[in-house]
């Protein structure tokens, strides 16, 4: 199954999302902030990326941003729970925009789409 690197800083909905995920069958690694992120798309480079927009250290669009850098063909979904200016700018970098909160539908529907497309 894919590997999906997970980057949340709220432990409660992070470890909600990886038992979801997990579930389904998914290899899911996770970091509670952008910096662990890279560090560790950097051990193992993930087939998707979920990242949230508002976190400590490094946010979710300079996230994107290195991740494009150097990962580009790697899929992001970007999620925010304000409905500002960090999800279109996010989705203005390429990533796929999901306002929080999202039903576990809708962010798996996302992820097959996303998935999908990467394959082809």
């Amino acid at each position: 199954m894919p590997a999906i690197l997970l980057i949340d800083d709220d432990d409660a909905f992070r470890e909600t999302l990886v038992v979801m995920l997990v579930d389904r069958g998914f290899t899911v690694v996770q970091a509670s902030n952008g910096l662990e992120g890279v560090d560790a798309w950097r051990r193992r480079a993930p087939d998707l990326v979920i990242t949230d927009m508002r976190m400590p250290y490094m946010d979710g669009l300079k996230t994107i941003r290195l991740l494009q850098i150097e990962l580009p063909d790697i899929p992001v979904i970007a999620c925010s729970g304000s409905l500002g200016g960090a999800l279109s700018e996010a989705a203005a970098l390429g990533a796929i925009a999901l306002p929080k909160p999202f039903t576990p539908l809708a962010l798996f529907e996302i992820i097959q789409r996303a998935l999908e497309h990467t394959a082809s």
